[in-house]
């Protein structure tokens, strides 16, 4: 309650994270415990609402039968999809391999389609778009930051090499991948202040796009001058880490291979 918060807490910030539908309750809430004096100017009370999960019928998301739908449920089943998806695409891995990566594709995928969402409106639950490797889904930015290692792996090269040299920026594509990069501090806080994890979504996406983008009109491996090279070498290794510690904010994982 409000008063443990703050007289055993010391919690000068309260943030309650409910569904939308208590907002009047908190309200109400608020201002009892300002009458009351347990709150004050100094105090902080926050509601941080969520729209609801939605069916393909536009309804609450429910299992065939009609019953709510358990979460250990649900990602078992983004994991089993996440398998055949990763079984695809990368046949030659090990099934150690395939299982371990299935569970960090499956489980990112339900965890981004959420966060990926304003949360303060609703969203239609869709197997397919949320296991996409194309779009704005976890798997697409997991396998962006995949991609980035394996870039390594051919090059045998150690990342924490490069981390030195200062980039040369001579390709438009390499200037829109590093300004991003740059941006990273700026989408961070703004998805504070707001309390939008979407808004950091939107901006790993954003970072995703631009990586493609360069690494498509940008040879890396086959860069003209081995100065050259090393710059992008450079900037590909901050766009990991970069995408990493994202994914990491959102309590996402970041797999080296898919």
């Amino acid at each position: 309650c409000v008063i443990d918060r703050v007289e055993r807490l010391n919690a000068e910030s309260m943030i309650y994270v409910v569904g939308a539908p208590q907002a009047q309750h908190l309200q109400m809430i608020a201002a009892i415990s300002k009458k009351a004096g347990w709150l004050n100017d100094a105090h902080e009370m926050v509601h941080v609402s969520f729209g609801n999960v939605l069916g393909a019928d536009k309804k609450m998301l429910k299992t065939r039968s009609g019953e709510t739908v358990k979460l250990d449920a649900l990602l078992t089943e983004a994991v089993e999809r996440a398998a055949t998806a990763v079984a695809q695409k990368n046949p030659e891995l090990s099934a150690v391999a395939q299982a371990e990566i299935a569970r960090i594709v499956g489980i990112g995928a339900v965890k981004y389609a959420d966060l990926s969402t304003d949360r303060i409106k609703d969203y239609t639950f869709d197997w397919d778009r949320m296991i996409s490797f194309d779009g704005n889904t976890a798997p697409y930015l997991q396998y962006a930051h995949a991609r980035i290692c394996s870039i390594f792996r051919r090059a045998n090269v150690e990342r924490a090499s490069v981390r030195n040299f200062v980039p040369t920026i001579s390709h438009a594509a390499e200037r829109d991948l590093a300004m991003r990069v740059l941006q990273f501090d700026s989408a961070v806080w703004d998805t504070l202040d707001k309390y939008s994890p979407h808004r950091l979504c939107t901006y790993l996406y954003d970072l995703a796009t631009s990586f493609s983008s360069f690494y498509e009109q940008c040879p890396v491996l086959k860069a003209e001058t081995e100065t050259e090279k090393n710059s992008r070498l450079m900037l590909c290794d901050l766009t990991a880490r970069v995408m990493r510690s994202g994914l990491d904010l959102l309590g996402i994982e970041a797999p080296e291979q898919m």
